[in-house]
């Protein structure tokens, strides 16, 4: 039995060969026929026609008409040049899940009489069948994109937007109901048994067609992306053509100040009144009069801002020497601090350090000391200390941050 399986895949292959060949020799002509819709046999012998009828490339549907492509030569061309007013996506997915089935049994069956030959065959032809059938929901999903980018970008009125609209979601629900025909539990059965099969029936196609998946999401959300903004463009546009319209009929018309007016419309009355600022024009001498009646009702304020007196001068100029002693027991604090960082020997927090030595010092004068004192240190001296900043910005629109706290170590140096 493996002598005709052989011989039948080389008649096969020598027949697949001849007739490629007659596409390559007589592409011009074929394309042509694709662009112009019949074959120009004044560019073919008679043989030559014969041997592409014979090739099941090119029929004469009837008398009245002359020699055509065949639909399955005008869709390879047309996916081929991306042609998407010809394109056509078969999604056939339950003839192919049919054709994998019968595949698989006939492999098995190969198997068990220890057929090899006819078993790599099998298992050949049913791992292009399952490459064609993720292909073609790719090529279906590659022809959507062609379409939103192409037909569906450029089209002028609002009701060809929604008619192609309509048809890529149409070609989306299809391809959905296609994907979901797919049994994985079928296929995990038929796959049983054999890592081969399971790894091809299951793994390979599973993570293909969850990437077709997501492909369709994302075709879904341009699809809805693009049908907005064309219902904005078409408002504005919308908009602009009735206004132009209405300045044809109206030459004399101009645009008011609504700010102006006593009865505003709705659609713009969208704010509160806004009171208009008053100001006396002192220029005017017809209302001087009155402006001086009212000036002199106008209550006199008492002025509180009172020059301090020669005994608070003094009292300021005896406080001065008590100022100077906070300041230095400020300093003394500090220093202890900075010392009492050297003998933990780890780093330790300002306020809490403020905290438990019950130090009467407001914290932010504190922290402003504690900061003023390190970076007053000389270099030398500042690198044997590492001071921590907590700290938060002040508001999310600025940069200005916040200090809430200082951590003071001391290292000695290497």
């Amino acid at each position: 039995m493996t002598q005709p399986t052989l011989a039948h895949t080389h008649a096969m292959q020598s027949l697949g060969i001849e007739r490629l060949s007659l596409l390559g020799k007589h592409s011009q002509v074929l394309m042509a026929a694709y662009l112009h819709g019949e074959i120009d046999e004044a560019q073919l012998s008679e043989r030559a026609l014969r041997q592409l009828v014979h090739a099941h490339i090119v029929y004469q549907p009837d008398d009245t008409r002359g020699f055509i492509l065949r639909p399955n030569v005008s869709d390879l061309i047309a996916s081929m040049v991306a042609d998407e007013n010809r394109r056509h996506v078969h999604s056939d997915v339950a003839d192919k899940l049919e054709t994998i089935r019968v595949c698989v049994l006939t492999l098995r069956e190969a198997q068990r009489r220890g057929d090899v030959t006819k078993a790599d065959l099998q298992l050949q032809r049913l791992t292009a069948l399952v490459h064609d059938l993720a292909g073609q929901f790719g090529e279906a999903i590659d022809s959507l994109w062609h379409r939103l980018n192409s037909n569906f970008g450029f089209v002028s009125s609002l009701s060809d937007k929604i008619r192609e609209n309509e048809r890529a979601q149409k070609q989306i629900t299809r391809l959905l109901d296609g994907l979901n025909l797919v049994d994985f539990d079928m296929l995990i059965e038929l796959g049983e048994g054999n890592v081969q099969l399971r790894k091809l029936l299951v793994s390979q196609l599973q993570r293909q067609l969850s990437a077709h998946h997501s492909s369709l999401l994302e075709v879904q959300k341009r699809l809805v992306q693009l049908m907005v903004r064309f219902r904005e463009q078409q408002a504005r546009s919308v908009l602009i053509a009735n206004m132009a319209g209405f300045l044809r009929e109206h030459t004399n018309f101009v645009v008011g100040d609504y700010a102006y007016r006593h009865q505003v419309p709705d659609l713009i009355n969208q704010a509160k009144p806004i009171r208009p600022a008053a100001a006396i024009s002192l220029d005017s001498h017809v209302a001087s009069a009155l402006a001086a009646e009212l000036l002199a009702h106008i209550p006199r304020q008492q002025s509180h801002d009172v020059l301090p007196s020669s005994q608070e001068q003094v009292q300021v100029d005896i406080d001065s020497p008590l100022v100077a002693a906070r300041e230095q027991a400020l300093k003394a604090d500090v220093e202890a601090f900075m010392l009492h960082v050297i003998d933990s020997g780890q780093a330790v927090s300002a306020l809490e350090y403020l905290t438990q030595q019950q130090l009467d010092w407001d914290p932010e004068v504190w922290l402003f000391q504690v900061l003023g004192e390190y970076q007053g240190l000389h270099s030398e001296q500042r690198r044997l200390f590492m001071l921590q900043r907590d700290e938060h910005p002040m508001h999310r629109h600025n940069q200005v941050m916040v200090i809430e706290d200082l951590r003071l170590n001391f290292h000695f140096a290497a």
